[in-house]
């Protein structure tokens, strides 16, 4: 079980954590099969892939640590069916974010004020009506933002790319570049979250 502490009260004083960058995935690799051709339907379509030669680092389970005041123990396996039931986002592709994001850490805060287990900015949190530093409430809404970014880019030959690239830079800026965005840290990021949804597939398989 991914398990980590979220201190109450000490939340938004976290460190900001990445997980390990793995090998890069090449622009014309395929891509992971997340849709289906009416995205309106129940549930996503998952086609998985052969394993690959060089998976992705393996994530380490996080203990719990103790810390001044109450804490509250954050099973986050839980959290992510319970989103991907609700958004018909793939459990798979909702736990890849959240590690390339937080690595699973519900006290992460980035310098950027990116916060929790799915990184959600203040402005993204309100748009569905949820308080970010709650980890049930970051997840939801993480997924929510997803389940609405491939609902805006289903239609294109390079869907997922576009979905992962504007979850980390913003969909103004996938729109404008009509694809991923020229900036080094959204492509490393795309290739990150790539390898880690390959690797949970197989894990599943």
């Amino acid at each position: 079980m991914n398990i980590t502490v979220f201190p109450i009260g000490l939340a938004l004083l976290a460190s900001y954590c990445y997980a390990s960058t793995p090998e890069s995935v090449p622009d014309n690799a395929a891509a992971p099969d997340l849709r289906t051709d009416k995205p309106q339907t129940p549930e996503l379509q998952i086609t998985l892939l052969p394993p690959e030669l060089s998976p992705a680092a393996q994530i380490p389970l996080q203990l719990p640590w103790l810390a001044a005041g109450a804490a509250r123990i954050v099973d986050t396996r839980e959290l992510i069916r319970a989103a991907a039931r609700k958004h018909r986002v793939p459990a798979s592709f909702i736990k890849s974010i959240m590690a390339a994001e937080s690595n699973f850490d519900a006290a992460a805060l980035s310098p950027k004020g990116a916060i929790g287990l799915m990184q959600l900015m203040p402005s993204t949190a309100q748009l569905f009506g949820a308080d970010p530093a709650i980890p049930a409430q970051n997840v939801d809404a993480g997924a929510g933002y997803l389940r609405f970014l491939i609902d805006k880019y289903h239609k294109y030959g390079n869907w997922l790319r576009r979905v992962i690239a504007a979850y980390n830079a913003g969909p103004g800026a996938v729109d404008r570049y009509r694809g991923v965005p020229p900036y080094p840290e959204t492509r490393t990021y795309v290739a990150r979250v790539l390898t880690y949804l390959r690797q949970f597939q197989r894990e599943r398989a």
